[in-house]
């Protein structure tokens, strides 16, 4: 590694001539029955346009990225959190552009990009324009990248190059940063699915503390590791750790499992249809309370989707008080749900946070019914609104009715051997980062 990226400021703020335009297109349809006879409609649409992921990179710390192969930047649809201003927020990319590619029998992680640092990016909205207003990459106690890439052999995929044929080294102060929130204090708390673990950074981006499963032993960061998460939490699905975040009014935080874990085991975790929550006290430093969350079935939230194993969470949202909004999604559908965070349904420390038969994740409809499985309203389907884009990552929420949403666009990148051409260079997906503003016919809030 350079020396001089040890060095370099944390936060830079990119030019405007480096910022983002978009077309937007303005759409309306109907919704699930709603209150006053009136449905859901997307009331504005904008658009980021092409950024090369080199220039956006190096511009924040420079050296880090010495080939894009024509990847421009994206996946900022990770999590949106309101930056205090109209329009403005808080955005946060995932570990970077990445892929799959079989190789015999095996379905090798490519990462096309290795030197690909994890960013939090401010973002303005403007009719149908994304612009960025702010950059601050994500950086060790000494300064130098975190990169995105994998942290251990045996539990974190192995690294490749774009070919799939080149193993590159795991990192193990990689983050694959999902959920974001914004602290009073100007600080950042980030979910990670790698850990999976919940991580502290300075307003400048550099990392203060990852709370990781107790048992991980994960070793060589250039950062404090803390142990302070339930055993159970190691039992995470392979790129399916934490990815929402909220931050509730008395100051803890919420993190949600993206899957069910694999409890006892794989078999198990792939059929189950219940994933938790977990709220940690950033005063007391500790995990604090537990929750059981059951998805609806997979033929609910995407009709004509048989696997269970697609159901996912990807955001949860503060509403006030106990309550949360929480996302049920696939790849291809997503279903908007409120729930309340009741003392009766802390499992921590019970008989369901551990592994003994049969297991929260093993509980079929009739038994989760016994079990605090946390009670649940459907507020919107996401799946009956025009306009809004796949893939809805990020959530918030604005005023008292209005939704915003944004794509994950996966960088422009698609599975296979066919993402990158002859000379190595993307062969674009054409699917744009898109943030929507959806309004709803009754309050949340």
């Amino acid at each position: 590694m350079n020396p001089r990226l040890l060095r370099r400021p944390a936060a830079v703020v990119l030019p405007l001539s480096a910022a983002l335009a978009l077309t937007a297109v303005v759409g309306t349809a109907e919704a699930e029955p709603a209150r006053h006879g009136t449905a859901a409609r997307v009331v504005s649409t904008s658009t980021l346009p092409d950024i090369p992921l080199g220039a956006f990179s190096n511009a924040l710390l420079p050296g880090t990225v010495d080939d894009d192969r024509d990847v421009d930047l994206g996946g900022i649809g990770s999590d949106l959190y309101p930056a205090g201003r109209s329009g403005e927020y808080w955005t946060v990319t995932d570990r970077g552009p990445n892929g799959q590619i079989e190789v015999g029998k095996d379905k090798r992680r490519t990462f096309p990009v290795p030197g690909f640092d994890p960013a939090i990016v401010k973002v303005r909205a403007v009719g149908d324009r994304i612009r960025v207003l702010k950059s601050i990459p994500l950086t060790t106690a000494s300064g130098a990248p975190v990169t995105g890439l994998p942290n251990q052999p045996g539990r974190d995929e192995a690294p490749y190059d774009h070919s799939a044929t080149t193993p590159l080294a795991y990192d193990p102060n990689g983050l694959d940063t999902e959920g974001l929130v914004r602290d009073r204090d100007g600080s950042f708390w980030l979910a990670d699915e790698y850990g999976p673990s919940l991580v502290h950074v300075s307003a400048a981006g550099r990392v203060l503390a990852r709370h990781v499963p107790r048992g991980l032993a994960l070793t060589g960061a250039d950062y404090p590791v803390v142990e302070s998460l339930p055993p159970i939490f190691l039992k995470r699905k392979i790129n399916r750790g934490f990815e929402g975040l909220a931050l509730l009014p008395d100051g803890d935080l919420v993190m949600a499992l993206q899957s069910p874990l694999l409890n006892p085991d794989k078999a198990a975790g792939e059929d189950s249809r219940t994933t938790r929550l977990l709220r940690f006290s950033p005063r007391k430093n500790r995990v604090t309370a537990e929750y059981a969350y059951r998805f609806d079935p997979v033929g609910v939230v995407e009709p004509g989707q048989t696997k269970t194993s697609e159901l996912k969470i990807s955001s949860v949202v503060a509403l006030g008080g106990d309550r949360l909004l929480v996302q049920e999604r696939t790849d291809k559908a997503s279903r908007l749900y409120e729930v309340r965070l009741r003392r009766g349904a802390d499992i921590l420390g019970s008989r369901w946070d551990g592994t003994a038969s049969p297991t929260l994740e093993q509980l079929d409809d009739e038994a989760a019914a016994d079990a605090p499985v946390l009670q649940k309203r459907l507020v919107v389907d996401l799946n009956t609104v025009a306009g809004v884009p796949g893939k809805i990552e990020g959530i918030a929420v604005e005023g008292s009715s209005t939704l915003v949403l944004l794509n994950d666009n996966d960088f422009g990148m698609t599975d296979g051997p066919g993402a990158f051409d002859a000379n190595g260079r993307l062969v674009d997906s054409g699917v744009e980062t898109t943030l929507v503003r959806v309004r709803l016919p009754h309050r949340l809030r």
